[in-house]
């Protein structure tokens, strides 16, 4: 079975910690494969939220997810403290990709990986727009920081 890989990049930048509530585990007793995708938001939200932005108003315009893919590399289960770790790069017309990485805090153990392709959207027009300037701006200057060893 061939199994899908990620790559990440060496650093990601930003770190939160999340714990695994009583309904993020399934019936395996177990962090639930749909639970990441959450815990996964949550912390893009406090990303961008650091730097000023939500996924309603980045820099002129909301932000709509297009794909995610994540690979599972160990079991979390209830009452685990989870860092999250979040970056950001990719960057295109009209959107970028925003990488993660799980890894419980007790052993340091990598639970998960993921990356989600996120667009630009116009809500009121219903239609992808052109990434905001200002969310362009600060996404140069933290990608160009990263790769210097400095947190954008």
């Amino acid at each position: 079975m061939a199994r899908v890989k990620l790559d990440l990049p060496e650093r990601l930048p930003f770190h939160t910690e999340l714990e695994v509530r009583i309904g993020d585990v399934n019936y395996g007793r177990h962090l639930g494969n749909d639970a990441v995708l959450l815990l996964l938001h949550e912390a893009r939200l406090r990303f961008l939220k650091h730097h000023g932005f939500s996924e309603e108003e980045a820099g002129g315009a909301g932000m709509i997810m297009l794909d995610a893919v994540i690979v599972y590399a160990a079991q979390a289960f209830h009452g685990d403290l989870l860092r999250a770790e979040v970056g950001a790069g990719d960057f295109g017309a009209c959107g970028c990709d925003f990488y993660y990485r799980l890894v419980r805090v007790r052993d340091g153990l990598e639970i998960a990986r993921a990356k989600t392709s996120l667009a630009f959207f116009d809500y009121a027009a219903n239609r992808i727009v052109r990434m905001p300037e200002a969310f362009r701006t600060w996404l140069q200057t933290a990608v160009a920081a990263e790769r210097d060893g400095h947190p954008g």
